[in-house]
């Protein structure tokens, strides 16, 4: 476990290297930072000034060596647009995100899990049409559709939960399903498949020959196989939504990660941009790490492989 454990750290810190380096080079792809930064019509005697200001003038390599030290103690260097510290923008808005994306997962979870069991226990029949039903809708739904029809339900006429804003844990529960619908699908039909297939084997013909309870068959040998790839799908998925929560956010006005990457698009403020990519990037990284080691722990195998 140790030799598997130490491998996948390896290969972690490698992607967060290569991320880092790819973050980095944001910067100079519109151009030179320094013209973006002084504007086309500034004289070269103002441009040359900001290059030295902010260090544009030194060779890429040694900026980019600054750039990954500080950001390894947690600077991430100065907004062009807000005048302030990123690393303090960042923790005001990284916590609306964190509980968005892990309301919007849990959801899909509790919804998919069950639901794939239940459809793959009873193939072909009510609860199993059922499913792939609701798969076939929500992989067909846009999330922003989705949300609009939520908004138009369950505030605006019915009055039950409120539209924007972030002040209470009512303001994420609209956010978190419709986000989380659209990884409902997928999960669902991943665990049923699963399920067919274990519940076929050998070993759970001989586990039921043994004379095991139903429920210990089910959910102690057979859930625990299927469940490995749904394991990998919902940290995928976790870290999509960290990234891809930009549409969910800019509806229902949550100051998170994803609003604060739109407004940064918008203002061109290219130093936030780096380090909201490099922030999601690393928890990415750290969630399909963690992934891994429970993999490894619901089957040994995977340990040697």
């Amino acid at each position: 476990m140790l030799k598997f454990l130490l491998r996948r750290l390896g290969v972690a810190v490698l992607v967060a290297l290569t991320v880092s380096m790819i973050t980095f080079s944001l910067i100079y792809l519109s151009g030179d930072p320094a013209i973006a930064l002084a504007g086309e019509s500034a004289s070269n005697e103002e441009i040359e000034n900001i290059r030295q200001i902010y260090g544009y003038d030194r060779p890429i390599i040694v900026q980019y060596g600054d750039w990954l030290m500080r950001a390894v103690q947690g600077d991430l260097g100065r907004s062009h647009y807000l005048k302030s510290d990123i690393s303090s923008v960042i923790v005001t808005r990284l916590p609306n995100t964190l509980i968005l994306a892990l309301c919007a997962i849990s959801f899909a979870l509790v919804l998919s899990i069950p639901l794939g069991v239940a459809a793959a226990i009873r193939p072909n029949s009510l609860i199993d049409r059922f499913a792939l039903g609701l798969a076939v809708v929500g992989q067909a739904l846009p999330s922003f559709w989705f949300a609009l029809i939520l908004i138009f339900f369950m505030s605006i006429q019915w009055r039950l939960l409120p539209i924007t804003g972030t002040g209470s844990w009512k303001n994420f529960i609209m956010p978190a399903v419709a986000l989380g619908y659209y990884v409902t699908p997928g999960v669902m039909r991943l665990t049923r498949a699963g399920m067919l297939e274990v519940l076929q084997s050998d070993y759970i013909r001989t586990a039921k020959a043994k004379g095991l309870r139903p429920m210990t068959v089910l959910f102690k040998h057979a859930l625990r196989n299927a469940i490995i790839p749904v394991v990998s799908l919902a940290a995928v998925q976790f870290g999509f939504m960290l990234g891809g929560s930009i549409v969910i956010e800019t509806i229902f006005a949550i100051n998170g990660m994803g609003f604060l990457a739109w407004e940064s698009i918008q203002r061109a403020d290219l130093p936030m941009m780096q380090a909201i990519v490099l922030v999601l990037s690393c928890f990415y990284i750290v969630i399909t790490f963690l992934a891994d080691l429970l993999n490894a722990f619901l089957d040994p195998r995977i340990r040697v492989t």
